[in-house]
């Protein structure tokens, strides 16, 4: 599951937090609900997108492009983060992103997706480039299993996004989404978050249980009407020493 999916890395068909509807049935958080933020909607898009793979192929898109891929691991070669350090991406969709990990040296890591077909598919690519150091994981990650802890680093491109979409108490979600995410990640250990719904400021709010802001990462800027921002928020979380859930992952 992954809100940067269906797009060209621009996020054009996710709302972002400035075209947030003033009209229709509105979340508290001025999300209008979408099938974007749907279990049935994901396993829809990776079924044709295993479709298409096995016919011509075509390994999908890119979530938020290659520059965001990019981005995060200059940010962990930059912060020499060990290539035996457990890496956990969260929606991991095709899992092109764990190619590019794997590619750089990193020997443990792990993807999950709640959906069976893109979890297929993730398998398919990876076999097709010849690495074997991957492990896939058919996971809710609001409803998690007990086997993932213990990880050093958590990647999310767009799942957040995804969940907060959704037309079935997208708040209690979000909860939900920090509470698991205190589970699988270690005391210290990192968060990398890439978001096109919401802002810097936003963001720090959802995470500030449990997490302190370790840095921002830059991003493309856009402008328009005189006024300039970013359409892509990527921040780094690092989990604090106390939290305020019991957790495995301490």
């Amino acid at each position: 599951m992954n809100a940067g999916a269906e797009v060209d890395g621009s996020c054009a068909r996710v709302p972002a937090p400035s075209a947030r509807s003033r009209e229709g049935s509105l979340a508290e958080d001025g999300f209008v609900p979408s099938a974007l933020g749907t279990r049935e909607h994901w396993n829809a898009v990776y079924e044709r997108e295993l479709q298409t793979f096995q016919e011509y192929g075509d390994t999908g898109e890119i979530w938020f492009g290659e520059e965001s891929m990019t981005r995060l691991i200059r940010w962990m070669q930059k912060h020499k983060i060990p290539l035996d350090a457990s890496v956990l991406d969260i929606g991991t969709g095709n899992g092109v992103f764990l190619v590019e990990l794997a590619k750089f040296g990193f020997s443990d890591i792990t993807g999950i997706d709640y959906s069976p077909s893109a979890i297929q598919l993730s398998g398919s690519i990876i076999e097709k480039e010849g690495l074997s150091n991957i492990k896939l994981k058919v996971e809710d990650f609001l409803n998690l299993s007990t086997e993932l802890s213990g990880f050093h680093i958590c990647i999310d491109k767009g799942t957040f996004d995804a969940i907060s979409l959704n037309p079935d108490n997208a708040f209690e979600k979000r909860k939900q989404y920090v509470k698991s995410l205190s589970m699988v990640l270690k005391v210290k250990g990192f968060f990398l978050i890439t978001s096109c719904n919401w802002t810097k400021e936003e963001l720090l709010n959802e995470f500030s249980e449990g997490f302190e802001l370790f840095e921002e990462l830059s991003t493309p800027m856009f402008s328009f009407g005189g006024r300039s921002g970013n359409s892509v928020a990527a921040l780094v979380f690092q989990k604090k020493e106390t939290f305020p859930w019991t957790n495995s992952g301490s």
